[in-house]
């Protein structure tokens, strides 16, 4: 069968690594495997003829679309790409420009400016789209972030990985003081800045790779989820649901999640995922989620049939391609 987008010819404009970064290489490849001709320019990484003449982004880009020809420049994430260099680019030659963004923004009023240097905008967060329109954006789209089921799968833990309660990802505040309440369950912690906080003995390692982020999540009983910022919090959104959210769903891991507008639209609270608001019911949910074995199963069960059903990255870009291009 044909893939539905054979022959748009995509610039894809985003920086990439195995960490951090690795779900803009996830994005690539499911664009590739829904038929964009595809160029990848990665703004952190230049190669060596780029070095040698001292060439810069701008001037990396005019080549690329000069050569390339696309139908469609997609730039994710963002300050990925300036928007006075975005507005000179567009010049250059016809073609859709679209901003792919994550689960939120950091400020509505300096991603509306943004967002002028583009046809269209997507962000994983109805809140966020809610906001940028109230500031002119009326090219704004929600599109949930996912995840890739041939990366976030099941895995077989051993050693370190394996652990009764488990979170990976950076220290913040708000996770250390909902974490807190859970180190009597045998919580491990993985990712950055753990080490500086008082919950610096349950931290296990930095996650250096999405391969170990993966067999973190593997070997829990239970998977926990804190988003970064509290929903009411000044730069807070409490809509959006992060990447982390549909990762461990597909990898097989029952999920205590916290709370968030948007997640009724992906995950059912009690079937697929154990929702909670406190630091209190947090603590009970996980409870709950080891003493009750076929319980937890069930939940891993469905979360993960509905993820690989419904949330992943081509999932996803399937849908913003059919947005952009009317196809």
């Amino acid at each position: 069968m044909t893939a539905p987008h054979t022959g748009l010819r995509l610039l894809y404009i985003a920086p990439t690594d195995d960490a951090e970064l690795a779900h803009n290489r996830l994005r690539r490849r499911a664009l590739e495997r829904l038929g964009a001709s595809l160029l990848h320019v990665d703004p952190t990484h230049a190669g060596w003829l780029e070095r040698l003449v001292r060439r810069d982004l701008a001037d990396r880009l005019e080549a690329a679309i000069a050569q390339h020809q696309p139908d469609v420049v997609m730039v994710a994430d963002e300050d990925t790409l300036p928007a006075d260099v975005a507005d000179q680019l567009r010049a250059a030659r016809p073609a859709k420009w679209v901003q792919l963004l994550g689960e939120s923004v950091d400020s509505v009023e300096r991603t509306a400016h943004a967002a002028m240097s583009y046809d269209f905008i997507f962000v994983g967060s109805t809140a966020a789209v809610q906001g940028l329109d109230r500031h002119g954006v009326k090219h704004a789209h929600y599109l949930a972030v996912g995840c890739d089921p041939s990366v976030h799968k099941p895995l077989r833990a051993r050693g370190p990985f394996r652990a009764n309660v488990v979170f990976a990802g950076q220290a913040t505040p708000r996770r250390e003081r909902y974490l807190t309440e859970l180190v009597e369950f045998g919580l491990a912690l993985w990712g950055p800045g753990w080490r500086k906080t008082g919950l610096r003995d349950y931290c296990r390692g930095e996650l250096p790779s999405t391969e170990d982020f993966v067999r973190a999540y593997a070997g829990a009983t239970v998977a926990v989820n804190v988003h970064r910022d509290d929903p009411d919090s000044p730069n807070g959104d409490g809509a959006g649901v992060n990447r982390r959210a549909f990762e461990i769903a597909a990898i097989g891991a029952p999920q205590v999640i916290d709370a968030r507008t948007d997640l009724p639209q992906h995950f059912e609270d009690g079937t697929e995922v154990l929702v909670y608001e406190t630091p209190e019911q947090l603590k009970g949910q996980v409870k709950r989620a080891i003493q009750e074995d076929k319980y937890r199963d069930r939940l891993a069960t469905a979360a993960r049939q509905r993820a690989i059903s419904h949330h992943t990255y081509m999932h996803r870009l399937r849908q913003l391609l059919e947005v952009v291009t009317g196809v």
